[in-house]
C-alpha cells in the first residue's frame, strides 16, 4: 500500500486545515467538534474506527484526533493502520478512561505524537493541533499534553 501524503493548509487560510474527530461517545466528539470548529478549523467525524479510516481514505485530513478505548475497533488499532496508510500525519490520541495514563503511554509506541488525557478543556484541544500542525509556531505552556516523540527513548515502529 501507498503512503497518502497530507497536504498543509495555506498561511492565509483559503484551505483550512481539516481535523478528523474519531471518538464512540457522541458527546465527547461533538465537544471537541465545537471547540476546533471555534478555532477555525474544518470538521469530519467518526464514531469508531474503521469509519475513521474509511474517511481518510476518502480524503486525508491535515489531523487526527483518536479515542483509544473503542467498540468496534479500538484506537490504537486506528493508530497502527494510520501510520501505515499515512506515516507524517500528525495524531492526537485522547483517553478518559480509568487507566488513561497506561493507554496513552502504549499509543506513543505506536506512532501517536502527542496525547491529551480526558476531560481537557477546550483550550488545551486547541492548543494541541495548534502546535502538532505548526510545531514551529507554537508552544505549549503545560497542562496534560504529552508529547510522544520528543522522547528518546520512544521510537516509532517501522512497518
Amino acid at each position: 500500500m501507498n503512503p497518502i501524503r497530507v497536504s498543509t493548509p495555506t498561511a492565509q487560510g483559503a484551505n483550512v486545515a481539516e481535523i478528523l474527530i474519531i471518538d464512540d461517545h457522541p458527546g465527547d466528539r461533538y465537544i471537541m467538534a465545537e471547540a476546533l470548529m471555534g478555532a477555525g478549523y474544518q470538521i469530519r467525524q467518526a464514531n469508531e474506527g474503521a469509519k475513521g479510516l474509511a474517511l481518510c481514505r476518502e480524503r486525508l485530513p491535515a489531523l487526527v484526533v483518536t479515542d483509544i478505548v473503542m467498540a468496534v475497533k479500538d484506537g490504537i488499532e486506528t493508530i497502527r493502520e494510520l501510520r501505515r496508510l499515512a506515516p507524517n500525519i500528525p495524531i492526537l490520541a485522547v483517553s478518559g478512561t480509568e487507566h488513561a495514563d497506561l493507554y496513552l503511554n502504549a499509543v506513543s509506541l505506536l506512532g501517536a505524537d502527542a496525547a491529551l488525557s480526558k476531560p481537557f478543556c477546550f483550550d488545551e484541544l486547541v492548543q494541541a493541533v495548534a502546535q502538532l500542525l505548526n510545531p514551529s509556531a507554537h508552544r505549549f505552556s503545560g497542562g496534560k499534553l504529552a508529547y510522544m516523540r520528543e522522547a528518546a527513548s520512544i521510537r516509532t515502529p517501522a512497518y
